[in-house]
C-alpha cells in the first residue's frame, strides 16, 4: 500500500509499504479521509519526540471497514467507521473507571516514542483494535469524520469544569480547538462566549461559529477587554488552547474569584504560572487530555448540525499532495486552519 512516511527532520517519502496484519481482536480500515493535525506539524522536525522516523503519521481518519479479526463483533467490511487517537487497553483502574484518556498502557495511533510505535492513518490502510472503533451515520461525510477527533478533544475539555446558567466563558486561542470549544459550549448552553486571538481572520471565524465577543491581544489589554464585556466581573469560566505562557496567563487573569480554568494547549512543555492570582481568588485548574469516551456524543453533535467542522476544512488534497502541505502548515501559511488528505 502507499504511505506516507516520516523519515527524517522535515523528510517524508510516499512509501510503498505492507498492509498492517490484522490480529484477532482488530479491524483493517480503507482510508477515506485522513486530517493533519497540529501536533503532526509539530513533530515532523522531530523536536517534540513523539514522532521518531520512520512512522506513518495520521490519527485524525475516517474510512471503510476492509477486514476484521477472527474475535471481532459488530463491524463487517463495507461499514464506515471512525477510531479513537488513543489506544487504551480497557483493562486498567482508569479505562475500566472510564478515564481511558489516561490508561496505563496507552499507546497514540500514528505516534512513535520510547515507549511504543504505532503506525498511522496518512495511508491506504490502517489496522486498529475494534474497541476503540465507531459506526458513522450517513449524515457524516468522511472529510467530516476525520474532525471528530478534534472535536472529542473540545467537547472532553468543555465537560470537566461544572456549568450552570449563568455561568459565560473566554477561549484564548482562536486555532481549530479554540473554534471547537466554542461550538462545544455553545451545545452545552453557555450563551456568552468571547474569544481572545491576534489573528483577525481567526476570530472572525470564531465569530462565525458561535463567539459572541472577540478581541485581539495585540490591541488590547486581556483583563480590561473581559472586565469591560462582563461589568466588570470577569469570566466564571477560560477554556485556553494554545499552551504558551501569555495566553495562560491571560486565561487565569481573567476568570473571577471562585471560577475555573481549563488548560488544553500544550504546545511548551513548561509555562510561568501566575500562583498568587490562582491562590486568592481561589481559581479551579483542570488540565484536559486528549478526550475520553466522548465520540458517540460527538458524533451525534455533529450528526444534528450541533457542531459544523465544514467552516474549519481549509483544503481537501490527495496523498501525493501531503507532504507539500506539511511544508505549508509548518511555515504557518497564513489562512489555513485543517487540511483533510483523502487517501
Amino acid at each position: 500500500m502507499r504511505a506516507l512516511l516520516l523519515t527524517g527532520p522535515r523528510e517524508l517519502e510516499l512509501a510503498d509499504v505492507p498492509v498492517p496484519d490484522v490480529g484477532p481482536e482488530d479491524v483493517l480500515i480503507e482510508v477515506t479521509a485522513c486530517g493533519i493535525c497540529g501536533s503532526d506539524v509539530h513533530g515532523y522536525d522531530l523536536s517534540s519526540g513523539r514522532r521518531i522516523p520512520p512512522l506513518v503519521m495520521g490519527h485524525e481518519a475516517a474510512g471503510t471497514v476492509a477486514e476484521v479479526g477472527s474475535g471481532v463483533s459488530g463491524f463487517s467490511p463495507g461499514d464506515r467507521i471512525t477510531f479513537d487517537s488513543t489506544v487504551f487497553c480497557g483493562e486498567c483502574d482508569y479505562c475500566t473507571s472510564g478515564r481511558v484518556n489516561l490508561c496505563s498502557a496507552r499507546e497514540v495511533v500514528g505516534v512513535a516514542c520510547d515507549e511504543f510505535r504505532r503506525h498511522g492513518a496518512l495511508a491506504e490502510y490502517v489496522c486498529v483494535p475494534a474497541r476503540i472503533c465507531h459506526h458513522l451515520p450517513d449524515e457524516i461525510p468522511s472529510h467530516h469524520a476525520a474532525m471528530i477527533e478534534a472535536t472529542s478533544v473540545a467537547v472532553h475539555a468543555a465537560s470537566l469544569a461544572p456549568l450552570t446558567p449563568d455561568s459565560n466563558a473566554l477561549v484564548v486561542g482562536a486555532g481549530m480547538i479554540g473554534v471547537l470549544i466554542v461550538q462545544a459550549l455553545r451545545a452545552r448552553g453557555v450563551d456568552e462566549i468571547v474569544v481572545a486571538d491576534r489573528d483577525e481572520s481567526r476570530l472572525a471565524l470564531a465569530a462565525r461559529c458561535g463567539a459572541t465577543a472577540t478581541f485581539n491581544v495585540d490591541d488590547a489589554d486581556p483583563g480590561e477587554a473581559v472586565r469591560e464585556l462582563t461589568g466588570g466581573r470577569g469570566v466564571t469560566h477560560s477554556y485556553e488552547a494554545v499552551g504558551v505562557t501569555p495566553a495562560v496567563r491571560t486565561a487565569i487573569e481573567t476568570v473571577e474569584r471562585g471560577g475555573h480554568v481549563t488548560l488544553v494547549g500544550n504546545v511548551t512543555p513548561v509555562v510561568d504560572l501566575p500562583l498568587q492570582i490562582v491562590v486568592s481568588r481561589e481559581l479551579t485548574l483542570y488540565g484536559s487530555a486528549a478526550s475520553s469516551g466522548e465520540y458517540p456524543h460527538v458524533i451525534e453533535l455533529m450528526r444534528t448540525g450541533s457542531i459544523d467542522v465544514e467552516p474549519l476544512i481549509s483544503a481537501r488534497a490527495p496523498l501525493d499532495d501531503a507532504a507539500d502541505w506539511f511544508d505549508r502548515l509548518y511555515e504557518g501559511e497564513a489562512g489555513v486552519m485543517k487540511v483533510v488528505i483523502e487517501p
